[in-house]
């Protein structure tokens, strides 16, 4: 096994050699089994297998010519082709992390409960290796967003996040004061237990939860949901990719918060606090290896009953057997 740090600048690295990232939910003895089954399999077939630290110290990594051992990091997937991510989408979440600054496309494994980001399921897994090798593929760019947090005019924290920002209450027993602001205009003032922006990718996600609406992944916008608000207006709403959202704390209710991203990376929020949430410098690029509509998506992972649907193309056969 050799150790050492990325080659190239993000995609296949310039010293030609064919180099996959693996990402596993390393609390997991079946994804650990699936991934070091895959990292064999990816090695047989010419390709260098590169891990993290804490990955490694679990995953059974075998050939030790055909693998990488590097630290954890926004430049531990540079020089690597693609990301292969087993587990569910928290664990996606956590590749996103690795992967976003290099641009480097992820490939979902889902061992997850409904896995919405992945595009594998584990008994594909000799198909989902053809593909790799053949570079069968295609990447689906996925808006970001930036997240600022300002206490007066000084910036505090900055972070991002793929599927959501959520400004919610620190304590159980108290209400958030907040002011909305979009595109620098007041919007409206909540008594609540939370804000969610969320992009089209997190739509299915907390955003859904919170009942807000689900949003195909090819919209360009960003969405706004408030949660449990006490408030004569307080409906989700779908705003432009362009726009800006500002959650402000109102100072003097004692209310403090807390910004969650991506269920992942947290700031605690004092009253006063300014939260400024725009689309992300950097998408995630998701890898795809089939071209199923995203309404096919949906169904399956929410098991939605279709059964009676017949289709346009149904009717057409049928007119034609009537010499309609």
């Amino acid at each position: 096994m050799t150790s050492g740090g990325p080659a190239g600048s993000g995609g296949p690295a310039s010293d030609g050699v064919r180099r996959v990232f693996v990402v596993v939910n390393n609390r997991r003895t079946d994804a650990l089994d699936v991934a070091s089954k895959m990292c064999a399999s990816l090695g047989r077939h010419g390709l260098v297998v590169r891990v993290i630290e804490q990955d490694a110290e679990v995953l059974t990594l075998t050939d030790d010519e055909r693998c990488e051992v590097v630290p954890g990091g926004p430049e531990a997937c540079v020089g690597c082709e693609l990301v292969v991510v087993v587990g569910g989408d928290g664990t996606i979440l956590r590749a996103a992390e690795l992967a976003r600054e290099s641009g480097t496309p992820l490939l979902g494994v889902n061992l997850g409960h409904v896995g919405f980001l992945a595009e594998a399921e584990p008994e594909d897994i000799e198909h989902t290796i053809t593909a790799i090798v053949d570079r069968a593929y295609r990447a689906e760019e996925r808006i970001t967003l930036d997240v600022s947090v300002f206490e007066g005019k000084r910036l505090v924290a900055s972070t991002w996040a793929l599927n959501e920002a959520s400004v919610e209450k620190a304590a159980r027993e108290r209400m958030l004061e907040v002011v909305v602001e979009i595109d620098g205009r007041p919007l409206s003032r909540w008594g609540c237990d939370g804000v969610v922006c969320s992009t089209p990718t997190g739509s299915t996600a907390y955003n859904f939860s919170a009942g807000g609406p689900v949003v195909w992944p090819e919209v360009q916008a960003l969405l706004i949901v408030p949660i449990s608000a006490h408030a004569l207006f307080a409906r989700p709403m779908v705003v432009a990719p362009t726009s800006v959202m500002a959650v402000e704390l109102i100072s003097g209710n004692g209310a403090a918060g807390v910004l969650w991203c991506d269920g992942r990376r947290t700031v605690d929020l004092p009253t006063g606090a300014r939260i400024e949430v725009r689309r992300g410098h950097a998408p995630i690029h998701l890898a795809r290896l089939h071209d199923a509509p995203f309404t096919d998506r949906l169904v399956a992972k929410f098991d939605l009953p279709v059964s009676g649907w017949r289709g346009a193309g149904e009717r057409r056969r049928n007119e034609r057997a009537r010499g309609g």
